[in-house]
């Protein structure tokens, strides 16, 4: 009897091997790339024929799974709509219901990114009003591997008052006011885990292969409960996903690496370029500028906000939203307004990726220097309309001459330029503007966005 019970069993087991079998990401409630060829793929027995029908066309696709037991095909989408449903048949049947098109955007970085609404006072105001069928929720469990994987854990879930409050808050936001503005289903994937470095998201093997990069990895410093080796992160949570087509990626992480600032500029576009490489497309990548924050080192925060600037204003398809005016102590790492940080990055997006006209989207930023007798003039870009300063005098400013030698400034406005003086300073040679850990300016476009923080020089400054 035992025998047969046992023979029963293993019949059992191999059946169920048998079944098509798909990742979790592809499953009931999806949200799908819309006016796309998206990829299904999964596992099988060794040439076992697959058939797949879409009901927004009632389309069949067909696949044949290879001796590697694996199977993958394109499949067409439809512009955004739904709920469809998609059948598989090969020795099973599965069927995916619930399934909308839209736009998919994966929300990555470490915890300022993680940070979950429901860790908020805000969700006194969103949980009753937040169920929306047309946005869905895929959020990965904080995973980590030697190499990369081909499935993570998680599911898809309608945004309901009970959801939401278990994710991101800054990616709720973001995916919140696309819709609205676009009046699609938006599909967030959440992959961040606090307290990590650039170099644990970006994979292992770039990172050995550069002598900078490797080096500064090795400095990474090793706090509790969070993965600090390079590629772990990537291999885990975001290697699982890059067969899932999406329109692109939100980006909030910085602070973890400022005690390497100093070769962030050149990490943080080596890990974009990974990122699109794997998904073989050259996806819209955004990304939050890191807030005032008394960081371990002096300038430390600077100089990786300036590397952050660099990244978005020359990488292709990258850009960045400035928040040093959304932070009400600089003592926490973690500001609590999130919305205005999620409402900026859909402006962008809104902006640059869907070219919805009327938006202001870019911060007022450094365009160029002159100097004339002891004054600087700056010239900003993107405050067409002027700027202003909100107080009696603009501060966070610095001037120097040959010697290197910053003092405060004085600044005046005429439209969208600062003429900028000091007495100690006879004959300027730089300015400086928020160029500091914890600098919080009072300088904003008429508009409404706060000026980013610049220098005009390129001296070696010093991180201690």
């Amino acid at each position: 009897m035992r025998r047969v019970l046992t023979m029963a069993l293993l019949c059992v087991t191999l059946s169920s091997f048998s079944n098509v079998r798909l990742p979790s990401i592809i499953s009931s409630n999806m949200v799908l790339q819309q006016q796309s060829k998206v990829k299904f793929w999964g596992a099988a027995d060794p040439n076992e024929k697959i058939s797949i029908t879409t009901s927004w066309n009632n389309k069949t696709y067909e696949a044949v799974t290879t001796n590697n037991a694996r199977w993958e095909v394109l499949i067409e989408t439809p512009a955004a709509g739904g709920p469809f449903t998609i059948t598989l048949k090969g020795k099973n049947t599965i069927v995916l219901n619930n399934i909308l098109i839209g736009e998919v955007w994966v929300c990555s970085g470490q915890s300022n990114m993680e940070m979950r609404l429901g860790s908020l006072k805000d969700i006194k105001e969103e949980a009753p009003v937040a169920y929306n069928p047309n946005i869905r929720f895929f959020d990965i469990p904080k995973t980590t591997s030697l190499h990369p994987q081909d499935n993570c854990e998680g599911e898809w879930t309608i945004c309901d008052s009970n959801t939401v409050k278990s994710f991101s808050a800054v990616g709720y936001y973001f995916g919140k006011n696309l819709n609205k503005k676009l009046n699609v289903p938006i599909g967030l994937v959440d992959a961040s885990w606090g307290g990590t470095a650039a170099e644990v998201w970006t994979p292992d093997s770039i990172i050995y292969a550069d002598p900078v990069l490797k080096q500064a990895a090795s400095k990474i410093s090793i706090p509790g409960g969070r993965p600090y080796i390079p590629g772990y992160a990537y291999n885990g949570m975001i290697a699982p996903i890059t067969n899932y087509d999406i329109a692109g990626a939100i980006w909030y992480q910085g602070e973890n690496n400022t005690g390497q600032a100093k070769t962030y500029a050149k990490l943080l576009p080596t890990m974009i370029d990974s990122w699109r490489n794997a998904w073989k497309k050259e996806f819209p990548f955004y990304l939050v500028q890191i807030a005032p924050y008394k960081y371990g080192l002096k300038n430390s925060g600077a100089i990786l906000r300036e590397a952050q600037t660099q990244v978005a204003d020359h990488h292709p398809h990258t850009g960045m939203v400035v928040i040093t005016d959304l932070v009400a102590d600089t003592n926490d790492v973690h500001p609590t307004n999130k919305k205005d940080v999620g409402l900026r990055l859909a402006n962008l997006a809104l902006a640059d990726t869907y070219h919805k006209e009327g938006i202001v989207y870019k911060s007022p930023s450094f365009k160029s220097l002159s100097i004339k007798g002891n004054k600087a003039t700056i010239v900003i870009d993107h405050a067409e309309k002027g700027l202003v300063i909100k107080g009696k005098t603009a501060t966070e400013f610095l001037i120097a001459g040959e010697d290197q030698v910053f003092y405060p400034a004085d600044v005046t406005i005429k439209n969208n330029t600062l003429i900028v003086s000091s007495k100690e300073v006879k004959v300027p040679v730089a300015v400086r503007f928020g160029f500091r850990n914890t600098a919080v300016g009072n300088v904003f476009g008429k508009d409404g966005l706060p000026l980013a923080p610049f220098r005009t020089d390129t001296w070696e400054v010093e991180m201690k």
